[in-house]
């Protein structure tokens, strides 16, 4: 969600004459995120989110996020559905890239998290996942255990900026999760991204989810490890410090609709940290690399040093629910 390509009315025109929207009156870049370009679009009645993909999206994936989104709104989940334009495809081409156009998702992110708002985003990830179950397409995870060497070969020392001992704590965490990593957890497909500003409430009850293009076919434990590393510590400053009453209520939200195995929770310690380790590469990564004339809010990588340091301290499911 951050512009990286710039349009202009020469290309809404376009668009107009590709899909049955109605008139554009208005069109407005979204800078949140750091992944893809996005824009909001206005009609007299609707409102729209025009996403071009960026170099990290491959176009082979897109057919992929965009069924999800069709499919699941078929299954009464709230999430933004695809709109095909007048030759019936979901996919268009804006200055040499490929972008699609889906429906504005009412409500809006929260800035912070109550502890019950936690139990409800718990219950409604295991609704989403067993929804997902139904849905029988695949995608390989991108940002796997198997990605993670590659990117921090990628950083290299470079991150000695950041933080000295940085490339040592990633280094050490990477053998240890490569070691550990579990086999033959419950699979299926998950968001893979759910951060609180791909989290929509109306009226202050959950509403729909947003940001689909994270989306893939992985371990169901390790959405839930991805939701209490950004949805489950609060922060103080530059301090974050982990919230168990917000972790235990997101777990037991998910497990009133869906059960946890007990191989699921003696491999949520691991997972957490796994995830923590992707957020720590990926973010240190666009830090070192992020072109300075892209209009776009650098995400700090320190942020997940001290959710991982954190996770370290830690050895059972017992530390995040009890």
């Amino acid at each position: 969600m951050a512009i990286y390509t710039k349009i202009s009315k020469v290309d809404i025109k376009s668009i107009e004459r590709k899909f049955n929207l109605g008139k554009i009156i208005s069109f407005k870049g979204i800078k949140k995120g750091i992944e893809n370009t996005n824009y909001l679009l206005r009609t007299k009645n609707k409102k729209f989110i025009l996403t071009i993909f960026e170099k990290r999206v491959q176009k082979k994936d897109l057919p992929f996020f965009i069924n999800l989104m069709d499919k699941l709104n078929n299954h009464k989940i709230n999430c933004p559905k695809p709109q095909k334009n007048k030759k019936g495809n979901f996919l268009i081409n804006i200055k040499n890239k490929p972008a699609s156009i889906v429906s504005f998702v009412k409500g809006k992110d929260k800035f912070k998290l109550k502890i019950k708002e936690c139990y409800e985003i718990g219950k409604h990830i295991a609704r989403l996942h067993k929804a997902s179950k139904k849905i029988k397409i695949y995608r390989k995870n991108s940002m796997s255990l198997s990605y993670w060497p590659k990117i921090l070969k990628k950083i290299g020392n470079r991150c000695k900026s950041i933080d000295t001992n940085l490339n040592d704590l990633m280094k050490k965490t990477l053998l240890e999760t490569k070691r550990k990593w579990p086999r033959n957890l419950p699979e299926g497909i998950i968001h893979g991204d759910l951060f609180i500003d791909n989290i929509f409430f109306k009226n202050n009850k959950f509403y729909g989810y947003i940001d689909f293009y994270f989306a893939c076919n992985d371990f169901l434990m390790y959405e839930i490890a991805i939701c209490i590393n950004a949805l489950c510590f609060d922060k103080k400053r530059r301090k974050f410090t982990f919230n168990k009453k917000k972790s235990r209520n997101l777990l037991r939200g998910y497990s009133k609709i869906r059960k946890f195995s007990k191989n699921e929770k003696n491999s949520l310690n691991l997972l957490c940290k796994g995830s923590a380790l992707r957020y720590l590469l990926t973010r240190t990564y666009d830090y070192l690399n992020t072109p300075k004339n892209v209009i776009i809010k650098k995400k700090d990588p320190r942020e997940y040093i001290q959710k991982l340091n954190i996770h370290n301290k830690f050895n059972s499911f017992k530390n995040y629910y009890n």
